[in-house]
């Protein structure tokens, strides 16, 4: 579970930071058109930190972390985020700076996305074996309250 809230922090953090780069890179070059930039902000935030809160809360309920296909997850959901920005940031750049932004970039973001897609896959695979394990456990029952008398 530590594991999803350094992440989720990581991520507010260098969405923040993002913003930040966003606002002061554009106002330098005085740019005030469309940039990739203005996304890598919400991205970072939604992906990242709120994806992860969310990953967090599920892991608290359904057990997930430290089973390989939690780990298959994170690591592909992660890298799916970090080639994703990445190219966001350098596509952004190369817009704020008026160079051309060469046919790779696109073309790797979208292994970013394809890295994200598989992370997701994981992460419902492995939700739909907890839920299933979880329905397949009779019910416990729950001791009735001690009465007290008045």
């Amino acid at each position: 579970m530590r594991k999803s809230y350094y992440a989720a922090h990581v991520y507010m953090i260098v969405g923040v930071v993002s913003g930040l780069f966003y606002r002061e890179f554009t106002k330098a070059n005085d740019f005030t058109g469309d940039t990739q930039l203005a996304l890598m902000h919400t991205h970072l935030l939604a992906l990242g930190m709120l994806g992860f809160l969310i990953v967090l809360a599920l892991d608290k309920q359904f057990q997930l972390s430290g089973t390989r296909l939690f780990t298959s997850f994170f690591w592909f959901y992660n890298a799916g985020i970090a080639v994703t920005v990445v190219m966001m940031g350098v596509h952004g750049c190369l817009t704020v700076l008026g160079d051309h932004v060469p046919e790779a970039v696109p073309l790797v973001a979208g292994l970013g996305h394809i890295l994200l897609t598989v992370g997701l896959i994981l992460l419902f695979v492995l939700l739909g074996k907890r839920l299933n394990e979880s329905l397949a456990k009779p019910p416990t029952e729950e001791p009735e309250p001690a009465r007290t008398s008045l």
